[in-house]
């Protein structure tokens, strides 16, 4: 059968505990021996015991010069935090320091911009700078409206050709239309009448007829009926 894990709690009975606590304590100073000899690492254990009783290993030199020299590892390893902590220090301190003058410079130039304060604050040299850099900004402002120009200037002429192109369409559907009503007279002559059915519109439902009719009387009457289809 395998073997259960074994639960790890204080041991109620005193004999036992102080036979588990001899048998634990010579195991883990021979394990302390054997890992400084195969490693040949300095290891100190200090060990007391539920009476107060110390029991202490050195595998190498004693137990006090390794405390010594823990002592001094863990001086050196606060110091060298503590210097970390103040060079940071220092760097936030300069880097502050820094940008408030880029702050100050930057209020400066735009008061300069404003023509706030400009006689008895700026050199000659730093006049000169101010007229190029303004120079150079009206150039680019300058660009920049002439592009947009361009861009609205394209736009109405497209614009213009769409409704040119929409004009032409409405004319060409107007004359359509006007040529469907036009009048075309024409006179045809049969067996004596004379026929003006062109003279009127195309789908009129009642044509136009023009009639010559001989009188008696040596004359000549014309009538105008209408025929029904």
């Amino acid at each position: 059968m395998a073997r259960g894990k074994v639960q790890l709690k204080r041991i109620e009975n005193p004999v036992h505990r102080q036979v588990t606590f001899c048998k634990r304590r010579m195991s883990l100073l021979k394990k302390a021996n054997e890992l400084s000899v195969l490693c040949d690492a300095e290891i100190g254990i200090i060990i007391f015991s539920t009476h107060g009783k110390l029991y202490e290993l050195a595998t190498k030199g004693t137990m006090e010069g390794l405390i010594d020299r823990y002592k001094t590892a863990c001086g050196d390893a606060h110091s060298t935090a503590g210097g970390g902590d103040a060079n940071q220090s220092q760097e936030f301190k300069q880097e502050i320091s820094m940008l408030k003058k880029e702050i100050d410079l930057l209020h400066k130039s735009l008061r300069c911009m404003l023509g706030e304060g400009i006689a008895g604050h700026m050199t000659l040299d730093e006049l000169l700078v101010l007229e190029k850099h303004l120079e150079m900004w009206m150039y680019h402002i300058r660009a920049t409206k002439m592009q947009i120009m361009f861009q609205e200037i394209q736009s109405l002429k497209n614009k213009e050709g769409i409704l040119k192109a929409a004009n032409v369409f409405l004319q060409e559907k107007i004359l359509e239309q006007n040529s469907l009503f036009d009048v075309s007279p024409m006179l045809v002559q049969q067996n004596g009448h004379f026929d003006a059915g062109q003279m009127v519109a195309a789908d009129s439902p009642y044509p136009l007829t023009v009639q010559y009719e001989h009188s008696n009387l040596g004359g000549s009457d014309m009538g105008f009926s209408y025929l029904s289809q």
